[in-house]
């Protein structure tokens, strides 16, 4: 308790902190993980890749001005598969966001099912898992559609397979999982080789199961040098002979322009034929010249490391920011805890039970929005308050070491007085 007891005795200090943190008036945001301008203005001379003057005719004679290409141009199914680690064959690509193939295909299968199956909305009950902590938007899908949403240890090497293993063999009302299997939102766990091939090999009781793969921070490395490599999904399934369980998604959001990106589905032929069938009722096809631009101006893979390789000269100095800062002001103290990504947007942190609600509270009256407590949960419902996400990308250096240093003084204050309230100040 010794470390406890020096806490308790700065808190005069502490409060004083608070106090003139306000008096500022500052406006940071720490809500959600956006690309900084340094990040956009990467992508700026994609702009110019096409031009009046420009070519506009792609592999396999197609003017992209007009109609056709459903399921996209040849070239960009090159470059997203590259990209995904997997195979040109088995994309699909869609417009700007990852999050909108998922939406739809959430509402397919509500109203007309998964290849032939009962639509989920004739059903008595519809389930997902969801490992936790995780992606907000992932949550709000399944809840807005009123999918029950059954909660997922996320370990250190990916979800609690046993759990996910045992529910979804025995219960055909599960239909589906959200996985973020690299760099995830928010902790940054990148899922083991092990966990990848027990999603492959699982025996769901629903045969319109699917695993929802959201590999959006594929190549969205901290340190080029050092990469975490995951297995291809897709490949897994097909070799161990289980093809249809796996949507694949990914998309260039945070490679490119956030609102003007392409995006891609990865699945077997028989999930693609399933989705395309919707989308010729859907659509006359995607941007096309969008989809060109994109290739010429990130040519393959390596052009897109070289691109993400500048992303991570921006980042990595705000990523290594919150571990200095955390280290030093709060670890110590032994009051929290929180991870060390090698990739992605974000920083998961835990208080000690029941505080993180009062935590973002007291970081909005002095100025810094976060993303709100339980966020990372389904039905916004963290059952022990304590996860908080940081999201450093969007501050710049100097905005995002202002909003740590209040950061760790309220985290500070609200454990000083969950100890008081716990009638341990001044325990030996």
């Amino acid at each position: 308790m010794n470390e406890i007891n020096r806490l308790l005795a700065e808190k005069a200090s502490l409060e004083d902190a608070y106090r003139d943190f306000k008096k500022k008036r500052l406006k940071l945001d720490l809500s959600r993980g956006k690309p900084d301008h340094a990040q956009l203005m990467l992508s700026m001379p994609m702009l110019d890749a096409l031009t009046s003057e420009a070519d506009y005719i792609a592999e396999g004679g197609i003017d992209i001005r007009n109609y056709g290409c459903l399921d996209g141009l040849i070239e960009a199914k090159r470059l997203m598969a590259e990209v995904m680690e997997t195979s040109p064959e088995w994309v699909i690509i869609f417009c700007d966001s990852s999050l909108n193939i998922m939406y739809d295909l959430v509402s397919k299968s509500m109203t007309h099912g998964v290849m032939g199956s009962t639509p989920w909305c004739k059903l008595p009950e519809v389930k997902f898992l969801c490992p936790v902590p995780g992606y907000d938007r992932h949550f709000a899908i399944t809840e807005y559609f009123g999918i029950k949403m059954i909660n997922v240890p996320l370990l250190h090497d990916g979800p609690d397979m046993d759990m996910v293993e045992e529910l979804v063999a025995h219960d055909d009302s599960i239909k589906g999982i959200w996985c973020v299997p690299k760099y995830a939102n928010p902790t940054g766990t990148v899922y083991s080789d092990e966990v990848c091939v027990r999603f492959a090999n699982l025996k769901p009781a629903a045969k319109d199961f699917r695993v929802y793969w959201d590999n959006a921070y594929c190549v969205h490395h901290l340190d080029m040098k050092r990469p975490c490599i995951i297995p291809d999904i897709l490949q897994l399934t097909i070799d161990i002979g289980n093809p249809d369980l796996v949507y694949k998604f990914a998309s260039f959001s945070k490679i490119s322009f956030s609102g003007s990106a392409i995006s891609a589905l990865a699945c077997s032929p028989a999930n693609m034929e399933d989705v395309k069938r919707q989308m010729r009722i859907q659509t006359i096809g995607h941007n096309k010249i969008n989809q060109l631009r994109h290739v010429r101006f990130f040519k393959n893979r390596a052009g897109v490391l070289q691109h993400m390789g500048k992303h991570a000269a921006i980042l990595k100095p705000k990523f290594d920011l919150v571990q200095e800062i955390l280290n030093r002001e709060l670890a110590p103290y032994g009051i929290a805890d929180w991870s060390d990504p090698r990739g992605g947007y974000f920083v998961s942190f835990n208080t000690l039970p029941g505080l993180a609600t009062k935590v973002i509270a007291m970081m909005k009256e002095a100025g810094v929005v976060m993303t709100e407590a339980g966020a990372t949960y389904p039905y916004h419902l963290d059952p022990e308050d304590r996860n908080i996400r940081i999201a450093p990308t969007y501050a710049s250096l100097d905005e995002l070491s202002e909003a740590l240093k209040i950061f760790t003084v309220v985290v500070k204050l609200c454990t000083i007085d969950y100890f008081e309230k716990e009638g341990k100040a001044g325990a030996e």
